[in-house]
């Protein structure tokens, strides 16, 4: 091991057809892709699925809040009536930063006109980062680099990484690459 830091992500994707298995889900898999190559930290990921509903989100973002220091949701940021991630993360943030979705916003409108439809949420809850992304795959890379700057500051101020030597991946995670 490096003497990087070690941040523990979690990710939930929120999709009715996909957590039934109509579709393979392909923006976890994208968010994950993503942070591999873009950030600077040793990663441990877990990754949840869980259907368009307020109590199955949230007990979703709780359990990964509770051992990973990112949390990364993926879908119901729209305005369908089945859209409920930003209503399930909204009650569980101690801390908003209303500044992470703006800026997602602002970046996704650059070649995306519906992206002002985006309704997601962001903000600390203990130790953890939650943000919320739309759920189409091709637009991780917008959103996640939009607020890719301010990540390393934003982790390191909230006590996201756990740094010192033998950390490894709890029982159920993996570690990615080295960043």
């Amino acid at each position: 091991m490096t003497g990087k830091p070690l941040l523990r992500v979690g990710i939930l994707t929120v999709s009715d057809r996909a957590s039934q298995g109509v579709y393979q889900d392909l923006s976890g898999p994208a968010v994950r892709a993503y942070l591999e190559g873009a950030l600077p930290y040793r990663l441990a990921f877990r990754h949840l699925l869980v259907p368009d509903e307020v109590e199955a989100i949230q007990r979703g973002i709780l359990d990964l809040a509770a051992s990973s220091g990112l949390v990364v949701t993926t879908g119901g940021t729209g305005p369908a009536p089945r859209d409920v991630t930003p209503e399930a993360t909204l009650p569980l943030l101690e801390k908003p930063m209303p500044g992470l979705p703006e800026a997602i916003r602002a970046a996704s409108l650059r070649d995306t006109p519906t992206a002002i439809l985006y309704r997601g949420v962001a903000g600390v809850r203990g130790r953890s980062l939650v943000l919320n992304l739309p759920g189409n795959p091709k637009a991780i890379p917008t959103c996640l680099g939009a607020v890719l700057p301010a990540l390393p500051a934003l982790l390191r101020l909230i006590g996201a990484l756990e740094e010192g030597p033998g950390l490894a991946p709890g029982p159920q995670e993996e570690e990615g690459p080295r960043g």
